[in-house]
């Protein structure tokens, strides 16, 4: 067994272990990274990249199908689920070598590929290493969590670390969990052909605005996914075709009507809820603080039971790989240069890839009206008044600002095309401390879908702009040579 003694030690190189070990061997530290699997991780192999290309792959299935809007011939695609395995293989293949083990040994990082665990406060071993730093972090990522249903162990329940080699395209997907993976997946394979259904034991898409929700809900509802909210699964059991399940189901606020079901599908998908990686990675021998959902930590994702040692990502409760990102940024303050940035100091922005794509940042309408009531205002602009949607004849969806006191931006809500890239200017005036009134002020390319964040921003100003005042105002300057 070798030895190292180090500045930093980090087990795990998925987005937030990658991240800080790049930044840190290039600030001149020294750095060993323990990973036992795939370099890259979840969010590479079985997670945001894999299924965007499959996204990418029903889109492009579902244009055939919408052509005749456009005086094009629509047409029923035919998919060929070998091939779309290939092109998210090779979307993989692209992007792998950013988190190749040779290129991160390139930057000075010593790469170990074995499992790693805390031997003590201090210390982290692997079968050949040994490694002392002034500073450990735990990266280790997550996993689909199992819930406990009677039956699941009994069949081969598919998840996103499986759901993307499956030898042949689902003939009826059912998917346990309608939060963003259910609905991105079951979209994706509706369009690929797959009969799905989506079992939500409480409400689709329940942390996003219900608004934009219905609006997603309501365009895969036309696809033809079946959406199945407030179904509890009572059992899982092989069947002749696949998989059986047993439900009870309920309208909402109405448990007293639950009525029983059985649904039968050819394959089984598990999206209902994360676990961190928290197995043998002896973290009570090393004095640190758990339970099932995160690293018990203190605001700068530092331990608060042994002080040498962080978690960055989904160890902290992170959910996104941006977010992993940004913690890796926390820790590159706080620790190297000294700063104390808060992990919660930024807004985290939140996707749901579906088509409409749902974009949230800070606050949503009920959380403001709970925090705030009245003193919350909300504007918003619709994409059905926006020349560039109109063009491309796709204007379901909307921008929603949430203002509060002297014009500052509590949070936002776009639905619609590209949803994900138009809520990134408004992180940008989040996290930069500016006002509504910044949103005004930029000259955009007209015809753009940009333009409604700025209209709605612009609605805010509206009722002043244009009340009395404003006009006895204009009408006394007039005379003004």
């Amino acid at each position: 067994m070798k030895t190292y003694n180090v500045d930093l030690c980090i087990i795990g190189a998925g987005s937030a272990g990658l991240s800080l070990a790049a930044g840190a061997a290039q600030l001149g530290l020294s750095v060993v990274l323990f990973e036992a699997g795939e370099m890259g991780g979840d969010c590479l192999n079985f997670g945001c990249v894999p299924s965007k290309a499959l996204i990418a792959a029903g889109k492009q299935a579902q244009a055939m199908r919408d052509a005749s809007k456009f005086g094009i011939t629509s047409t029923e695609p035919a998919v060929d689920w070998a091939q779309v395995k290939a092109h998210i293989k090779g979307v993989i293949a692209a992007i792998e070598p950013n988190d190749s083990q040779e290129r991160f040994e390139g930057f000075g990082v010593k790469v170990i590929r074995e499992r790693a665990r805390f031997a003590d406060a201090r210390t982290i071993v692997s079968d050949s290493a040994r490694v002392r730093a002034q500073r450990m972090v735990i990266a280790t990522g997550s996993r689909a969590s199992l819930p406990p249903i009677p039956g699941l162990d009994k069949i081969d329940a598919l998840t996103n670390e499986t759901i993307f080699d499956a030898p042949d395209l689902p003939r009826h997907l059912i998917i346990l969990g309608a939060g963003p993976i259910g609905i991105e997946l079951g979209q994706a394979f509706r369009r690929l052909g797959s009969a799905v259904t989506l079992v939500e034991a409480l409400s689709a898409l329940g942390t996003a605005d219900r608004e934009a929700a219905e609006i997603v809900l309501g365009k895969l509802k036309a696809e033809g996914v079946e959406v199945l909210e407030g179904s509890r699964v009572e059992s899982v059991a092989r069947a002749p075709g696949g998989v059986s399940l047993q439900l009870l189901s309920a309208p909402a606020g109405e448990a007293a009507s639950a009525q029983s079901r059985t649904l039968e599908g050819s394959h089984l998908l598990v999206a209902a809820g994360r676990a961190p990686n928290f197995e043998g990675l002896g973290l009570e021998e090393a004095g640190i603080a758990f339970d099932k959902r995160a690293v018990t930590l203190s605001p700068t994702l530092r331990s608060t039971t042994n002080k040498n040692v962080w978690a960055l990502g989904d160890a902290a409760g992170g959910g996104f790989t941006h977010t992993a990102g940004w913690h890796a940024s926390v820790f590159v303050r706080n620790v190297l240069f000294k700063a104390r940035t808060a992990a919660d100091a930024l807004a985290m922005p939140a996707i749901v890839y579906a088509d409409p794509e749902l974009a949230q940042i800070g606050l949503t309408e009920t959380q403001a009206r709970g925090q705030f009531g009245d003193k919350a205002k909300i504007v918003r602009w619709d994409f059905h008044d926006n020349d560039r949607a109109q063009s491309q004849r796709d204007t379901e969806g909307f921008c929603k600002l949430i203002i509060g006191k002297g014009g500052k931006i509590l949070g936002a809500t776009i639905v619609g095309a590209e949803a994900g890239e138009l809520i990134a200017s408004i992180a940008l005036a989040m996290a930069n401390k500016l006002g509504v009134r910044a949103l005004t002020s930029p000259v955009l390319p007209y015809p753009t879908r940009g333009e409604i964040w700025k209209r709605a921003a612009g609605a805010y100003f509206t009722p002043t702009l244009f009340s009395p005042g404003t006009r006895a105002l204009v009408n006394a300057l007039k005379r003004i040579p």
